[in-house]
């Protein structure tokens, strides 16, 4: 399974980054591939291209801000292949927000 995940918090400090090592600790633990990217206050890091955002099989939002250049992600949102979760929620519970994943 290909998962591309955005994580962003509104001071884009500590949440956006342990929600990024939440979903790829569980994601590897699962032998998926993953790319994350981080929105916060150093900007877009790791800036997931169209064509790996196309490929994937789910997009995971963990984010309590608007997303940047979210129409990126709008094919995979209206096509209900995306799962929106509060960043501290994907800290606490990575598991049970991949299961979700799977079954999109």
């Amino acid at each position: 399974m290909k998962v591309v995940a955005v994580t962003a918090c509104p001071t884009g400090i500590a949440h956006t980054y342990m929600a990024q090592e939440a979903i790829e600790k569980e994601c590897k633990k699962r032998g998926y591939e993953v790319q994350v990217e981080t929105q916060g206050s150093m900007g877009i890091e790791n800036e997931l291209e169209q064509d790996t955002i196309d490929q994937a099989d789910v997009l995971i939002l963990a984010v309590a801000i608007d997303v940047e250049d979210a129409e990126r992600f709008e094919e995979k949102i209206d096509s209900g292949k995306s799962l929106s979760v509060e960043p501290g929620e994907m800290i606490k519970y990575p598991a049970k927000y991949i299961d979700q994943a799977e079954k999109l």
